[in-house]
């Protein structure tokens, strides 16, 4: 029946993310190191709030847009944390996850003909949400000896005449690289030589570990050209619940709020009283996870450098990514192997980008147990292969 699949549909490739763990669920005993999900539960208020407004009767649609109330606590909180000043009333959308955003996004800037630039290695979806507007994916390489922060000379090679939007997600996945004020500078200024909008997915931004996130929107110039994306589902172990959101200029969120409407309606209201909940009374609990997350990351990174693998820190997300050039094996041949021989399951580093090759991505969203047999695991496994 594959002739009846329009042909963007049919050449889209399944995630590289999912690959290995479809395989790891046939297997006993398996530690996974690769799925980027809390290994919390959502804080206890947010999950009664939740509960409570089933118990109300409140089972009906909300406005396309979210509910006021909770698009007002966001504007509170991104002005709050991130020197982000947004009207609730007509910009700002509540969305089906972060993921919804993005999609959102593409589809409401992008066409046949358009160009992407997308920072490498970097999530999953944005190659293929761009895919389906019907633009051209550019790959723009970051590097480990530069701490994977993207460089304006990169993206003057990458640019072409039809670039209408660049891509920016930091805290990154799957590095772990974060881009600091002074970085984004020479970016903020190649944007507005060339006239991009950029998408800016930072629902990492308060897993960041050194100093303060920087919202790319607080740059100067930079507010009206940047939807600023982010979510409920990292930071406050929301992950199933599907809620995030989309901030930008009223006309950018006007034609997102139209795609909205006919594909999706409005975000789950019960996810939405949730999410409101999380923002009134679940910021210790967040912050309780985040410095449970900080001392997994240094015992991840000094783990991987005890076993000899080059490991670069991360400064933001949950995510190591070592590199394992020294073993001579592929980055797909190295999670094969180690997952058949020590069962443990990892993402090859090229699921992320062709500048992914030579690494793998580890979560370090799993206990601290957990990650300490993973690292003798794949000590052993490393053993039979660096010399």
């Amino acid at each position: 029946m594959n002739h009846y699949l329009s042909p963007i549909a049919a050449s889209l490739p399944p995630s590289g993310i999912r690959r290995f763990f479809d395989l790891a669920s046939t297997m006993k005993n398996v530690i996974s190191l690769g799925v980027g999900e809390p290994d919390f539960v959502t804080p206890w208020t947010v999950r009664e709030s939740g509960i409570f407004s089933l118990e109300q009767g409140q089972t009906m649609y909300t406005s396309n847009s979210g509910l006021i109330e909770l698009r007002q606590a966001l504007s509170w909180n991104m002005e709050k944390k991130l020197g982000l000043e947004y009207n609730p009333q007509n910009e700002i959308l509540v969305t089906v996850g972060a993921s919804e955003a993005v999609d959102l996004a593409m589809r409401a800037l992008l066409g046949p003909g358009d160009a992407v630039l997308v920072p490498d290695p970097s999530y999953v979806s944005y190659g293929p949400c761009a895919t389906l507007a019907g633009a051209e994916v550019h790959f723009v390489p970051t590097r480990a000896e530069e701490d994977f922060r993207l460089r304006v000379e990169d993206l003057e090679r990458a640019y072409t005449p039809n670039t209408k939007v660049l891509v920016l997600s930091y805290p990154n996945n799957p590095t772990g690289a974060i881009m600091t004020w002074e970085d984004y500078q020479p970016i903020a200024k190649f944007v507005q030589d060339h006239d991009l909008i950029v998408l800016a997915d930072e629902i990492y931004s308060d897993l960041t570990y050194i100093g303060n996130h920087t919202a790319f929107a607080s740059l100067p110039n930079m507010r009206n050209r940047t939807l600023h994306v982010s979510g409920f589902s990292k930071s406050y172990a929301m992950t199933g619940w599907r809620i995030g959101y989309v901030a930008g200029h009223h006309d950018f969120i006007q034609a997102m709020t139209r795609i909205h409407q006919y594909t999706m309606l409005c975000a789950p209201i019960t996810a939405q009283v949730a999410a409101l909940e999380a923002l009134r009374s679940a910021e210790q609990s967040m912050q309780d996870m985040v410095a449970t997350y900080d001392r997994r990351r240094r015992l991840m990174v000094h783990g991987f450098r005890k076993i000899g693998l080059s490991c670069f820190e991360p400064l933001g997300a949950f995510y190591t990514f070592p590199s394992i050039k020294s073993t001579g094996l592929t980055s797909e041949e190295f999670a094969e192997e180690l997952l058949r021989e020590e069962k443990v399951a990892v993402v090859p580093g090229n699921a992320f980008g062709p500048s992914g090759e030579g690494h793998i991505r580890c979560s370090y969203a799993y206990s601290t147990e957990q990650i300490q047999e993973a690292l003798n695991r794949m000590g052993r496994f490393l053993s039979k292969r660096i010399k």
